[in-house]
């Protein structure tokens, strides 16, 4: 019967990090903004292709006979 008391008050501090954890998370602004990552996404492949052609065309061009 003592175990239900122990998993209780373990349970209530792992709920209580959460909750701080949390309100931690919505004063640093974590969830201000939401938009910017889901945009992010689409213009890190554009830039990696750029990279991507240029390290091509520098290999090239250094592997080409003088």
């Amino acid at each position: 019967m003592s175990v239900i008391f122990v998993l209780i008050l373990v349970s209530m501090v792992v709920a209580g990090g959460f909750l701080s954890l949390f309100i931690w998370a919505v004063k640093s602004g974590q969830f201000e903004d939401t938009m910017t990552p889901s945009m992010r996404v689409l213009f890190d492949d554009k830039k990696k292709k750029k990279q991507q052609n240029q390290n091509i065309n520098e290999a090239e061009t250094s592997s080409s006979p003088v």
